[in-house]
């Protein structure tokens, strides 16, 4: 900590200290939200035991929208004020986002095979997940491939603004055509009653257990890519003297 201004260094550890009651947090709400799926919530009658990764798929699907929703937006921040904070928070929003959006992919395959007898179809709602899942794989590679880091953070940023117009096609692909993905159950466009009460719950806690991972895992990977950041400055630096 030598050299570093006193706010700063209480600034940091202030930070650091939050991150660690927001891990402590989380995994208090992870378990609790396991025994809920396992143990409290209803076995379904046609589906059994297998319906319980439904208390898993949808979070991660809905919290993956939130991951490239952040990163369309501070994609935004970056090509307005070319800023390297704006780039850290878009680049680390993109990472959590493929993350979850894989989970949701691997999560709804393993429902899928009981259900259609198959591990993959190629219906609206999977297919049009997988592109989104592709988007921003892209845009990771392209920040790793691109000739300068400069070009990386422009031309990831573009693709991460264009790449959210998927989002609201996925969500909306069993509105739009014949699907035999469930219909939605939550959001604006969920059918009313299509869960019993107590799912309803089980489902809203575990939203709220993911969206605290969800947080932890975005601010790990924003304090993470500052320093990789700080790296690569002394690096070019020593390279030029």
């Amino acid at each position: 900590m030598a050299g570093r201004p006193p706010d700063k260094v209480a600034r940091q550890n202030a930070v650091n200290d939050m991150r660690l009651w927001l891990l402590i947090t989380t995994a208090i709400l992870m378990l609790v939200d396991g025994y809920m799926i396992f143990m409290v919530a209803p076995t379904d009658a046609v589906l059994g035991h297998v319906q319980r990764i439904f208390y898993v798929h949808v979070p991660v699907s809905i919290l993956s929208f939130l991951g490239f929703l952040v990163c369309a937006l501070a994609g935004i921040g970056y090509l307005i004020r070319r800023t390297e904070r704006w780039d850290r928070v878009a680049h680390a929003s993109a990472e959590v986002g493929v993350v979850f959006v894989t989970l949701a992919l691997v999560t709804g395959m393993i429902w899928a095979r009981p259900v259609w007898n198959a591990w993959w179809q190629w219906e609206p709602r999977l297919t049009t997940t997988l592109i989104l899942w592709f988007i921003y794989v892209a845009y990771l590679m392209i920040r790793q491939y691109a000739p300068t880091p400069q070009q990386g953070r422009t031309w990831s940023a573009i693709v991460g603004i264009i790449g959210f117009v998927d989002v609201p096609i996925v969500y909306y692909s069993v509105q739009w055509w014949q699907s035999i993905h469930p219909r939605q159950v939550i959001g604006p466009e969920a059918a009313e009653g299509s869960l019993e009460p107590i799912m309803a719950q089980i489902l809203v806690f575990s939203l709220v257990a993911t969206l605290a991972l969800f947080v932890y895992l975005l601010l790990e990977r924003i304090s993470l890519r500052s320093i990789e950041d700080g790296m690569s400055q002394l690096r070019r630096e020593g390279n030029t003297d």
